[in-house]
C-alpha cells in the first residue's frame, strides 16, 4: 500500500496481514520499550481493515459524522501550546499538558516516527485520516486511563487499545508481554488483562469530540466515559514497572536501567 494508491478518488486495496513482519518487529520492540517505530511496523503488518472498520463505525455514531465531515487533524491541536495552556488544574487538557511536557514527548514526534517507512499514514484519504486519528490519541488515552509510560504502562495501554480498535497488532503487544512477564513476583498478566478489560467495558473513546473532552474534568469525563481505575498497575510498585524483555533468573523482568 502506498501513498499514490490511499487516495480518495480510489478504492482501498484489499487488507492483507503479514505475521512475518509482525513478528519480527515484535522482536526487536521486546528488546527495547523506547523502539516506536516497530509499533507502527506491527500496525501495518496486522491492521488489515480495522482501521477502515473504525471509520465506518465512527460515521454511525451520533456526533461521528461531524467529525468525519470535519476531518480535522487533532495532532496540529496538540502541538498548540497556547491552546493547552488555556486549560485549568484538574482538566483532561491539564493532565495531558503535564503529561507530555513532564515526558519530554509531543504528538508531533509520534508522527515524524509513524512515517518511517510507509507513506500512506500522510493520504488524503478518510481512512488514513482515521488512522491518525488513533495514531494521535494514543497520548490521551495515557492520560484518561491512568497508565504511565513505563514498560508495563504501555502493555496495558495497549491491552486497552485493542477492544477499542479490534486491530490484532495491539493484541499481539500485549501477547509479548504477557509473554515476558509470566511468573515475575508482581501482578502483571493481571494488571495487562485489566487493561484489555478496562478498554473493553468503556465507552468507544475514538468517537469522542477531543476538544470537548479537553475541557472536562478528568475525574467526571473518566466516570462519563466508564473508564474504571487501573487497580493492579497502580497496586505495582512504581519501581517494578519499568520492565524490559527479559525476565531474571528468580522469574521477575528486569528494571529498564539494569
Amino acid at each position: 500500500m502506498t501513498a499514490d494508491v490511499l487516495t480518495a478518488d480510489r478504492p482501498l486495496p484489499a487488507p492483507r496481514r503479514d505475521w512475518g513482519a509482525a513478528l519480527r518487529a515484535l522482536r526487536r520492540l521486546l528488546r527495547n520499550k523506547e523502539d516506536t517505530r516497530q509499533v507502527f511496523e506491527i500496525m501495518r503488518a496486522l491492521s488489515g481493515d480495522s482501521t477502515n472498520k473504525c471509520y465506518q463505525r465512527l460515521c454511525s455514531t451520533l456526533q461521528g459524522g461531524r467529525i468525519a465531515y470535519e476531518r480535522q487533524e487533532f495532532a496540529h491541536r496538540l502541538m498548540d501550546d497556547a491552546w493547552l495552556d488555556t486549560f485549568p488544574q484538574g482538566s483532561v487538557g491539564a493532565a495531558y499538558r503535564h503529561f507530555i511536557r513532564s515526558q519530554q514527548i509531543s504528538a508531533d514526534g509520534l508522527a515524524d516516527v509513524s512515517r518511517e517507512g510507509a507513506g500512506e499514514i500522510d493520504a488524503p484519504h478518510p481512512v488514513a485520516w482515521m488512522g491518525r486519528r488513533i495514531r494521535d490519541v494514543h497520548d490521551v488515552w495515557h492520560v484518561l486511563s491512568g497508565y504511565g509510560r513505563d514498560g508495563l504502562g504501555e502493555a496495558c495501554l495497549v491491552a486497552f487499545s485493542y477492544p477499542q480498535t479490534r486491530s490484532l497488532g495491539w493484541a499481539l503487544i500485549a501477547l509479548g508481554a504477557i509473554s515476558r512477564t509470566r511468573g515475575g513476583r508482581y501482578p502483571y498478566v493481571r494488571a495487562i488483562w485489566q487493561g484489555y478489560q478496562r478498554g473493553k467495558t468503556a465507552k468507544w473513546l475514538l468517537a469522542e469530540d477531543y476538544e470537548a473532552l479537553f475541557a472536562e474534568p478528568l475525574d467526571q469525563a473518566r466516570q462519563r466515559l466508564g473508564i474504571t481505575p487501573p487497580t493492579v498497575y497502580d497496586s505495582i510498585p512504581p519501581e517494578a514497572r519499568d520492565i524490559v524483555a527479559s525476565p531474571t533468573s528468580e522469574g521477575a523482568p528486569l528494571p529498564a536501567a539494569a
